[in-house]
């Protein structure tokens, strides 16, 4: 026994638990057969929990009665049928995801007793004792567990009602097993929603909303602000002459070449196309060997385009080479190669590079561009406010000398290490290490000034203070 509930964002097929709540499996089947539960909506949704659903209005509504049972529809002028009370099996549990089961409210007169109408709950999460005794199971869900997870994932407001109304548009009952009450009469189409059903629409299930449109606009603005922002870096560390440059339209991307193939054959074989600018194989800087890629710059930007057609994949020295539009802007950046600079001059193109539009960038406090142009001519290198060779030379020539000042020092450090100890005197030791005759003279100045009975360590004996007889042989 199963029912299939045709939603707004997906279809619900439920397996009905007859056995075990024959009461709850007989409402729920003779509502969705006289189609009660069409275009109602869903509400209360708690992510990872569960939802809620079966008020044909709406619990949000003035004009809401909260639902009905079978019976109270089938009776009512008896406001006691309107509710029923529900099967409570003991085995019955909300364990799984998927779990159908009657919403319940306490009696108005016995609080311990339940009282079940018409709204139902589907579980969203696993291991949901909470609702065990609070909510009448009747039903799992055996398909549509990627509407679930739809419905889990909606925009809700705080109330939990989704944004844009996820609604129940039609329900087909699989089997019945239970007999039509007295009074039922299935209706031969589904009905029209109510005024007041329709007076609860907020976003319609149908209505388009532009939101992939708005995001990709919004994705495609910070790629620009990003993109923009970059570009400026590389302008300020000098990788790109100026952040507003494009790759040129009329330069080609050669790849694949054999190593052999050199720049006079290429611009050969390209030059049937058009005039050719440059045409220059990549190489490596210090072996000079090919780099296998080139790039060749036509006149003309419909000769580079028909090169580009003709050449791809053509066979050049035996490699099958691949042609494609330049993504470089290498090309229109004053510290290019100045090969390729010079190629481009001989071209007699105007501007710099051949292109009008671009002029050379000017150095920081040039005080005359025209001079500073020749100057760079004239030593065929990049005028810079500094000059980097003889600052490289002076820097040169400081390392050397403390490289040699450090040489002395470790071998003055290696003598002093293995120079064998002669003496524990201070003054021997001083002599040794730089003294030599004047630290003899000021010694025995020195010693001339001693005490008659201390010793004389310059003669290495005792004697007497002469002075006395010295002077009397003088007078």
């Amino acid at each position: 026994m199963s029912v299939l509930l045709e939603t707004s964002v997906g279809d619900i097929v439920i397996d009905l638990l007859v056995t075990e709540a024959p009461k709850c499996c007989e409402n729920f089947i003779k509502l969705c057969k006289i189609k009660y539960y069409n275009y109602s909506p869903i509400y209360s949704v708690q992510p990872n929990f569960s939802f809620q659903t079966g008020d044909p209005i709406g619990p949000g509504s003035k004009d809401s009665d909260g639902g009905s049972s079978i019976w109270g529809l089938l009776n009512p002028g008896d406001p006691s049928k309107r509710t029923f009370k529900p099967d409570f099996h003991p085995k019955l549990k909300h364990m799984e995801r998927g779990t159908v089961s009657m919403a319940t409210a306490p009696a108005p007169n016995d609080p311990d007793e339940r009282l079940a109408g018409s709204q139902f709950i589907i579980t969203l999460g696993d291991n949901l004792d909470y609702l065990d005794g609070k909510a009448a199971i009747f039903g799992t869900v055996v398909e549509g567990f990627d509407t679930l997870e739809k419905i889990n994932t909606v925009f809700i407001d705080t109330t939990g009602r989704p944004l844009k109304d996820i609604r129940i548009r039609h329900t087909t009952i699989l089997d019945d097993p239970f007999e039509d009450p007295p009074g039922l009469v299935v209706p031969p189409q589904s009905p029209v929603p109510t005024p007041a059903q329709l007076a609860t629409v907020r976003i319609a299930d149908d209505e388009e909303l532009q939101e992939e449109t708005d995001q990709e606009a919004l994705e495609k603005l910070r790629r620009e602000r990003e993109a923009r922002a970059q570009a400026l870096t590389l302008e300020m560390v000098g990788d790109l002459p100026f952040a507003e440059v494009k790759p040129p339209e009329n330069v080609l991307f050669v790849c694949k070449l054999n190593p052999v193939t050199l720049d006079e054959d290429l611009e050969l074989i390209f030059s049937r196309f058009g005039k050719i600018l440059s045409c220059e194989v990549i190489r490596d800087k210090r072996t000079g060997d090919s780099l296998q890629y080139a790039f060749i710059e036509f006149e003309e930007k419909k000769d580079c385009e028909q090169a580009y057609f003709k050449m791809d994949g053509v066979l050049i020295d035996d490699h099958r080479i691949h042609v494609d539009f330049s993504q470089s802007v290498s090309r229109l950046s004053d510290t290019w190669r100045d090969a390729t600079n010079a190629k481009r001059k001989r071209a007699e193109g105007g501007g710099f590079g051949g292109i009008d539009s671009l002029e050379k960038k000017r150095q920081y406090r040039a005080d005359d561009p025209r001079e500073r142009e020749r100057e760079r001519e004239r030593l065929g290198k990049y005028s810079m406010v500094i000059d980097r060779e003889e600052a490289r030379k002076q820097n040169d020539a400081s390392k050397k000398s403390e490289d040699g000042r450090k040489k002395r020092e470790r071998s003055s450090e290696q003598d002093n290490r293995w120079r064998p100890a002669r003496s524990r005197s201070p003054q021997r030791d001083r002599r040794e290490q730089g003294g030599g005759l004047s630290d003899r003279r000021r010694d025995r100045s020195q010693d001339r000034y001693r005490d008659r009975k201390k010793r004389n360590r310059s003669r290495d004996r005792y004697m007497d203070d002469d002075r006395g007889y010295d002077r009397k042989r003088r007078h």
